[in-house]
C-alpha cells in the first residue's frame, strides 16, 4: 500500500487554491459533485468507455469535465495527470469494487478518508473483529453450515451491492444457493427493521457532538429495496419458489429516507462513538463518512451486520439534506460534507488528518 508519508509529500507541491474534487461516474457521484461545486471545488468525473450522457439532464451535478478511460484499471496509469490537477479523489462503493481493494490502496494519489480501513472491511472476519471488541452487538456465526437448522443469512467477502447473499434454512437450502469460489460467511438471521446509519467523523472540526478523536455527525438514515426478496411474498412460500429454481436476492435496486424513534438516537451516537474510537486503536483511524448497518428488534436493540467505511449510496435520497442534517445546516449532503471537510482541512492545514 502507498505510504502516507508518500501521499503527504504529494499534497505538499498541491495549489490549495485550486483544488479538484474526483470520482468515478457511478454510485454517489452526483451529490459528490453538486456538494465540490457547493463548495467552490473544481470536479473531474472518471467514465468508462464513453461520457455518460444522463449528467446533461442534471446540470448542478455534472463534472466540469472527463477523464474517459477504457477500463478500471486504467486509473492507476492517470496518476501523474490527477496530480497535476491537484486531485483529491472520493471513494465510493463502486469505485473500491471494481478497481479492487488492492489496486486502491496503491493509488499514488490522494484520497479522502483513511484506505488502511480496506483491510479491516473487505475481509468479514476482520470487519467483525473490529466491530466486536469496540463493544458493537453483531448476528451470531455458524462455523459449519451443516449446523444450519435455523433461518440464517450467507453473505460473500466485499461491497456487492447486495449480489449474491441469500437465506438459508437448512444445510440442503445452503448447498443450493452457494458459489464455493467466493469466500463467504453464515450468520443467524435477525427478525427486526433494518436501519443504514450514515454517519460523518470528522477530526478537524470543533463543534459538535465530541469524541477522543474529533467531532461525530449522524447525516441521515435509509432503508434498502432489494431485488426480489421484497416481492417474493406475493407468489408464495420460498420452499414452493424453490422448487422452480427462484431464489430469493438482495440486490439493492434503491434506497428509502428514514427517521427513526428520537429515543434511539443516543445510541446511534454510542455505537458511531464506539466504532470509531476503536478504530483509531487499530488502524489509525475511520474518517469522514461511513454507515453502520443495522436491524433494530421489537427490544428496540441494535444489531449491526457491516460496516462500509465510506459514502454509501444510501445517502442519495438526502442531496437536498434529510431532516438530520437539516439540524446541523441546510441543505447538507454527505457529498457536500465530504467537501467541506476536505476545504476545513486546507484551511487549518491539516489535510494530512483525512488524506491518504
Amino acid at each position: 500500500m502507498v505510504s502516507k508519508e508518500y501521499i503527504t509529500r504529494v499534497l505538499e507541491d498541491y495549489d490549495k487554491d485550486d483544488i479538484t474534487i474526483a470520482t468515478v461516474c457511478s454510485h454517489s457521484s452526483m451529490q459528490i459533485f453538486d456538494g465540490a461545486r457547493r463548495e467552490d471545488f473544481n470536479t473531474l468525473g472518471i467514465s468508462f468507455g464513453e461520457k455518460p450522457r444522463f449528467y446533461d439532464a442534471y446540470p448542478k451535478a455534472k463534472p466540469d469535465e472527463f477523464m474517459v478511460l477504457d477500463e478500471y484499471e486504467d486509473i492507476m496509469e492517470q496518476t501523474e495527470e490527477l496530480i497535476e490537477k491537484n486531485t483529491i479523489v472520493v471513494p465510493h462503493g463502486s469505485f473500491v469494487e471494481y478497481l479492487g481493494s488492492e489496486r486502491f490502496r496503491d493509488m499514488e494519489i490522494p484520497t479522502f478518508g483513511n484506505r488502511r480501513v480496506l483491510n479491516w472491511e473487505s475481509d468479514r472476519n476482520k470487519e467483525r473483529e473490529w466491530l466486536t471488541s469496540a463493544g458493537i452487538e453483531m448476528p451470531r456465526i455458524i462455523e459449519n453450515p451443516e449446523d444450519i437448522d435455523e433461518p440464517v443469512l450467507v453473505k460473500y467477502h466485499g461491497a456487492k451491492g447486495g449480489r449474491g447473499f441469500f437465506i438459508a434454512k437448512n444445510y440442503t437450502d445452503f448447498k443450493l444457493g452457494i458459489d464455493y469460489d467466493q469466500e463467504y460467511h453464515i450468520q443467524e438471521y435477525i427478525m427486526g427493521t433494518r436501519y443504514y446509519l450514515h454517519y460523518f467523523f470528522s477530526p478537524v472540526r470543533e463543534e459538535g457532538y465530541k469524541t477522543d478523536h474529533g467531532v461525530l455527525e449522524m447525516l441521515s438514515i435509509d432503508r434498502r429495496d432489494e431485488a426480489n426478496i421484497d416481492e417474493m411474498y406475493k407468489l408464495g412460500s420460498q420452499e414452493e419458489l424453490r422448487k422452480m429454481l427462484i431464489f430469493p436476492s438482495f440486490v439493492v435496486t434503491g434506497n428509502v429516507p428514514v427517521v427513526i424513534r428520537e429515543s434511539l438516537l443516543p445510541k446511534v451516537f454510542d455505537m458511531g462513538e464506539k466504532v470509531v474510537n476503536r478504530s483509531y486503536e487499530l488502524f489509525d483511524g475511520l474518517y469522514g463518512s461511513f454507515c453502520l448497518e443495522t436491524i433494530v428488534t421489537e427490544e428496540l436493540d441494535f444489531k449491526v451486520f457491516e460496516i462500509s467505511s465510506r459514502i454509501v449510496a444510501g445517502t442519495n435520497p438526502f442531496i437536498s439534506g434529510s431532516p438530520y442534517s437539516d439540524l446541523i445546516e441546510p441543505n447538507l449532503s454527505t457529498g457536500r460534507r465530504i467537501a467541506q471537510e476536505i476545504k476545513l482541512a486546507v484551511e487549518k492545514e491539516e489535510m494530512d488528518k483525512i488524506i491518504t
